[in-house]
């Protein structure tokens, strides 16, 4: 299996590829926006560019056949112009799967089904800016052709895989607050592996 990584750098990226090397048929590519990124995959496999422009995405995804979104709002609308970038190339390279990490904030709300957990009371947000970024992506995706997975991960604090949470299509696990950086890696490795989730979102957390 060859992966085109966006977000290599970030928590959730990096403790990918960590998982991922534990699996000897798997081979990234990870996407930068500096040269001077260190990551534990060969220099070769390491390509700069810039998510907003198409072809640099282009030149990741013609040599992989899944993607895997580990990125994050950046502040502005970077994130919504990757995945455009993304969705395009995969269909120009036949490449179908796509796995992302979203947000529990476009998960369903428990309180008010009819509403993003974000847009409901049950959220305790300050501001909505990045979620509104990341209901965006799904947007984006539910319009695809593409066989996608939103994982959508509670509170993220940083810390190792223990590999064992729960989680839930569409909505957050009942009570679940927050989970590891290295758990969400690790649920992503695992529905890479063992699909179940076909274009859908999935809540994750303890």
């Amino acid at each position: 299996m060859k992966i085109a990584l966006f977000g290599a750098t970030g928590r959730v990226g990096q403790a990918f590829i960590e998982e991922a090397r534990k699996h000897k048929h798997i081979e990234i590519f990870a996407f930068v926006r500096s040269e001077n990124a260190k990551l534990p995959i060969s220099e070769d496999h390491i390509i700069k560019g810039n998510a907003r422009k198409p072809n640099d995405v282009n030149q990741i995804i013609s040599q992989a056949d899944t993607v895997v979104s580990c990125l994050s709002t950046d502040g502005d609308d970077t994130l919504s112009a990757a995945m455009r970038n993304i969705i395009e190339s995969m269909k120009q390279n036949q490449v179908q799967r796509l796995l992302t990490v979203g947000t529990a904030g476009i998960l369903q709300s428990r309180l008010e089904p009819d509403k993003y957990r974000f847009e409901s009371i049950e959220s305790k947000r300050k501001t909505t800016r990045a979620a509104k970024e990341h209901a965006s992506v799904y947007t984006m995706l539910l319009a695809s052709d593409l066989d996608w997975t939103i994982i959508c991960p509670a509170y993220l604090p940083d810390g190792d895989a223990a590999g064992t949470y729960r989680f839930e299509q569409d909505v957050l696990p009942e009570g679940g607050a927050k989970i590891t950086v290295g758990d969400t890696a690790h649920f992503l490795y695992r529905e890479l592996a063992s699909p179940q989730f076909f274009r859908k979102r999935v809540g994750l957390a303890y």
